[in-house]
């Protein structure tokens, strides 16, 4: 692993702020559990949500990253399971259909959920290292769940109002999840995550997400915003259309999710840069099917492109599931510990 130890300050929170941090820095979005347990060398201390939070900041740690990224409390929206298969389906009988359904559906209040866990850390908590609060999914992914991506582009049409009404529930109940999180002494930034594409368009028209999704989206950084905290959004799928959007209007610090059937990270960062951080990027695919050579010359050249520029993270595309070969995630990392 590596040596040196946590500077949140001057890496990971100057890349938010687009600055040039003091050394190459890591950003991941989710590493598969059992590479947490292989990078701590050790499983979590104790079964349950304390140790599993103490297991990723070790591992985190231990890797070589300023942060650790996670959700707190088991609060979340009771969804029906989706269909899997080698992929996951966005459709399928949503628990919403109609008012009646609406009004019957059981919302557990996320301002009365337990976030004690942002206490109980500190004392695990290493010096100059911060946390990175994300939610249970975002605004467009929980109103899908709940009612089904087909129905959902059915409901827009035929009842609005209840569409609304759905987004807005699911909008309100997030926000109070990040007005009990954003704001404690341990957090350092804040993931909003909602994925909101296929390759070539968002899952709803721009105007549509502009009406249903983006004020949401608004509200939660200028929450993130008050106490002084950047705010990155993780979401998959194509963002030209809404780049403006994201930059502008909502106001968001830094984006991650890119992947080379979309855009190359090499070719967003030039677009980007400037405008807004650029996390992570370097296109699962290509970590998976490469050997670990070509994934240490690819993250290696990345870096060497940003050069003094600064707002750039090094990480995957998306996220380090079990399927990444370990020594292609590691020999990713390396050209950033190493450089």
């Amino acid at each position: 692993m590596q040596s040196k130890r946590p500077d949140f300050e001057n890496t990971i929170l100057k890349v938010l702020r687009g600055q040039k941090p003091d050394r190459p820095t890591l950003y991941e979005l989710i590493i598969d559990r059992p590479y947490l347990v292989r990078m701590a060398g050790h499983e979590a201390p104790s079964p349950d949500e304390l140790g599993e939070l103490r297991l990723k900041i070790e591992a985190m740690e231990k890797g070589g990253y300023d942060y650790a990224i996670t959700e707190v409390s088991p609060w979340h929206f009771h969804t029906p399971a989706r269909s899997r298969q080698h992929t996951v389906s966005l459709n399928g009988q949503g628990l919403i259909t109609d008012w009646a359904s609406f009004e019957a559906y059981h919302w557990d209040d996320a301002g009365a959920a337990d976030y004690s866990v942002l206490n109980k850390i500190k004392p695990y908590l290493p010096e100059g290292m911060k946390l990175c609060i994300m939610s249970p999914s975002g605004v467009l992914e929980n109103t899908v769940d709940l009612v089904g991506y087909d129905n959902l582009c059915m409901m827009l049409y035929d009842d609005p109002g209840l569409a609304k009404a759905v987004f807005d529930r699911v909008g309100e109940e997030l926000y109070k999840y990040y007005e009990n999180t954003v704001g404690h002494e341990t957090v350092g930034f804040v993931c909003m995550n909602d994925d909101w594409g296929f390759n070539t368009q968002t899952f709803l028209s721009p105007a549509q997400m502009r009406e249903y999704v983006f004020p949401w989206h608004k509200k939660y950084v200028e929450l993130g915003h008050k106490y002084d905290k950047p705010c990155m959004l993780h979401s998959c799928g194509y963002y030209g259309d809404i780049l403006d959007d994201i930059v502008n209007d909502m106001k968001y610090d830094a984006r991650h999710s890119y992947e080379d059937a979309i855009i190359p990270v090499e070719k967003a960062y030039e677009e980007l840069h400037g405008r807004i951080a650029v996390l992570g990027g370097i296109d699962m695919n290509f970590i998976v099917t490469r050997t670990p050579e070509e994934v240490y010359a690819r993250s290696k050249a990345m870096l060497e492109q940003v050069g003094d520029r600064g707002g750039y993270a090094l990480g995957s595309g998306n996220s380090i599931p079990g399927y990444v070969p370990f020594e292609n995630f590691m020999a990713m990392n390396r050209a950033a510990l190493e450089y």
